[in-house]
């Protein structure tokens, strides 16, 4: 399983944007399996993990869900909230006890257009993210799935 840290807000992003972001963050906390979303849902939120595990998996046609990658401390949970049409593109679920920031995604999206130097950076940010993830769901499914793994070629 691929457990590289994704581009984590506390690099990415300048003082001044994080602590804008960080004063409207809400503290919460899951047990253990709480699912946090599934594919294909509306994308209202992320979060940012403070402490614990959430596993992102996708759904595989007759088989159980392809576990993609482990998240942790100070990593984002969520992407698809930035994004049009604002729907889960993977699920999320707690593997240990989490607790997190968690962020509105309307209320940050509605900040991003009134500041273009925040929107600018969050949308780096989360770009970056997304690529990672990308290329995580890319070698994780080789592995799972193709005959003979990722190979050493990709």
């Amino acid at each position: 399983m691929i457990t590289t840290p994704t581009p984590s807000m506390l690099r990415a992003l300048p003082a001044e944007h994080r602590q804008r972001l960080m004063h409207m963050a809400r503290e919460v906390s899951f047990p253990e399996g709480t699912r946090l979303f599934e594919e294909g849902d509306r994308a209202d939120r992320f979060w940012i993990i403070r402490t614990g595990t959430v596993e992102l998996d996708m759904r595989v046609p007759g088989r159980r869900p392809a576990v993609i990658e482990s998240l942790r401390h100070n990593e984002l949970v969520g992407w698809s909230w930035l994004f049009t049409p604002h729907v889960w593109h993977l699920g999320a679920e707690a593997t240990t006890p989490v607790r997190a920031y968690e962020f509105d995604a309307t209320t940050v999206r509605t900040m991003c257009r009134e500041d273009a130097a925040l929107g600018n950076a969050v949308a780096q940010w989360v770009g970056d993210v997304l690529a990672h993830r990308l290329r995580s769901a890319r070698t994780r499914l080789l592995d799972l799935y193709a005959p003979y793994g990722a190979g050493s070629s990709v």
